[in-house]
């Protein structure tokens, strides 16, 4: 390869490298044209993208992003899985492709700036994928929801008797008394008002205003 197709080569991978969500790498030796492209398209279920690449490209592309510690697991024959989507449903569908072909061994890995090995590569496939955790996520907040929801019901349902209650106890307002007056209130009314008819004068009568008409002169 000239060097300045290395040079572009190399570029390109660092970019893929950086691009990605993780890297599984994996040793395909004993795979069949065909089988790696079954693989492929497995992959791509979960967003990634599997190359089969060489060890010294590979190697100069990670030291140029800042992974130089991938370069341990580039020995023999290599492929690298770019993962844009779940990690773990990556490494689910790289378990699965081992049972079909054992000849596919998971050597490392690449996830959140920290190199994973052999294991730690594998103990992915073994978490719950990011869709399963949402979903339980999702079935936790709605179970949350109906028993805030019961709650409030509840919680309404007895104010409503604790009120009812209270204004069966709560008497209704009290009606006006009527004052009765005592004895000797009618005694000092009925005193003062005979005390009251003595002292007006009586009216004149018609022979009293005769009487005291004076006589025309003859």
């Amino acid at each position: 390869m000239p060097k300045a197709e290395k040079v572009e080569r190399v570029a390109e991978l660092k970019e893929r490298i950086e691009g990605s969500a993780a890297l599984l790498l994996a040793e395909y030796r004993g795979l069949t044209v065909s089988e790696i492209s079954e693989l492929r398209r497995s992959l791509r279920e979960t967003d990634t993208s599997f190359a089969v690449i060489k060890n010294t490209l590979m190697s100069r592309a990670a030291g140029d992003a800042g992974m130089a510690e991938l370069q341990e697991f580039l020995q023999g024959p290599s492929a690298v899985a770019f993962v844009h989507g779940d990690p773990v449903a990556a490494a689910k569908k790289l378990q699965a492709a081992q049972k079909l072909y054992p000849a596919l061994v998971l050597k490392g890995g690449y996830m959140d700036g920290k190199v994973l090995g052999a294991d730690d590569a594998k103990a992915l496939a073994d978490l719950e994928s990011r869709e399963v955790m949402l979903s339980k996520i999702a079935g936790l907040l709605k179970g949350e929801m109906s028993r805030a929801a019961a709650m409030f019901v509840q919680i309404q349902s007895k104010f409503l008797g604790v009120l009812e209650a209270y204004k069966e106890k709560v008497p209704g307002e009290p009606t006006p008394e009527v004052v009765q007056p005592t004895p000797e209130v009618e005694a000092t009314e009925a005193t003062e008002a005979t005390a009251d008819a003595a002292t007006e004068e009586p009216e004149p009568t018609d022979t009293d205003v005769q009487a005291q008409a004076p006589k025309e002169e003859e």
